[in-house]
């Protein structure tokens, strides 16, 4: 007889702890899943900071650290070569790194058409050669000349990239836009197109604009999720190249306080030194804000400062 392979359930491989996360608590390791939100809410800004975070293994968003740092290879069909370089730039200086150290391949064919077996082949073809952590598509629409709202087109493209993610182990980003005016919806249940696309992820972030503000949910397939982020787009003071920056999150550095105790509370939640620049994307305070404050805690020996960064004293 053909059977199927099967495994007596406490034979199955068990799960580490560092294997669940590529990205603490935003994306899991060798998960697949969306970043989806309306028009003009930067979402590619978002999976680039993602990219950044795991090629440098920078903590994404200035927070949230990177298990396991590599390779990331990208595809966004709907900016030139010049912007999306000019973005990842921007975003590896407001994290403390340079771009020319960072291993982010970029797909520069015109077109990647996921609907058309010549294209899988060279996408998975250049997954097998490359290796990334990480694969980034930016958007769906882009990838394909299928009908969104119709399941039977859908599946077999998301089905392919699951394919994809299981025998190369790289995780798999797929930015996706929602409907407009879904606000009173689950934010899985706006993305444009077919239910497909909420089903398939087991990881997935949804931005949209609330009053004034840009909102990030987290939500995961089998993981608890993290409290809602308020994100902006901040100009780097050195390169005036925007980058994504949490206002109001879970995290223990507030507006307010003293600056000296927003600095110690950042290291002691990361708990290893920290570049300036680092420091300061997660404070939030001006460059001389920051220098100023740091003279002052090193004069009264709470912080020691050296090459290799800042840190608290022992």
């Amino acid at each position: 007889m053909n059977l199927l392979p099967v495994r007596l359930a406490h034979a199955l491989e068990p799960e580490s702890s560092n294997e669940r996360w590529l990205v603490d608590r935003l994306w899991g390791e060798a998960a697949v899943g969306i970043v989806g939100g309306e028009p003009k809410c930067c979402k590619s800004f978002l999976a680039l900071e993602l990219a950044v975070a795991v090629a440098s293994g920078r903590p994404c968003l200035g927070r949230y650290r990177v298990e396991r740092s590599g390779p990331v290879l990208l595809f966004a069909a709907e900016d030139s070569t010049r912007i999306v370089r000019a973005r990842l730039e921007g975003i590896a200086t407001a994290r403390g790194e340079r771009l020319e150290d960072l291993q982010i391949h970029v797909i520069v064919a015109a077109t990647v058409r996921l609907d058309q077996s010549a294209d899988r082949e060279r996408l998975w073809n250049t997954v097998a050669s490359i290796r990334p952590r990480l694969l980034i598509l930016d958007p769906f629409v882009r990838l394909h000349r299928i009908d969104e709202n119709a399941s039977g087109d859908v599946a077999p493209l998301l089905a392919f990239l699951r394919e994809l993610n299981r025998e190369h182990k790289v995780a798999v980003i797929v930015v996706h836009h929602a409907k407009k005016g879904g606000g009173s919806q689950r934010a899985g249940q706006t993305l444009r197109g077919s239910s497909e696309f909420h089903a398939w992820g087991d990881s997935n972030l949804y931005l949209a604009r609330r009053a004034s503000a840009l909102m990030m949910q987290v939500e995961h397939r089998a993981a608890p999720s993290i409290e809602d982020l308020r994100l902006e787009l901040r100009s780097d003071t050195r390169t005036n190249a925007p980058a994504l920056e949490i206002v109001v999150g879970e995290s223990t550095v507030e507006s307010t306080g003293s600056t000296e105790e927003r600095i110690i509370a950042v290291l002691h939640d990361e708990a290893r030194g920290l570049r300036v620049a680092e420091l300061r994307s997660r404070t939030r305070m001006r460059m001389q804000t920051l220098v100023e404050a740091l003279r002052r805690l090193v004069e009264a020996g709470r912080v020691l400062r050296d090459d290799d960064g800042v840190r608290l004293a022992d």
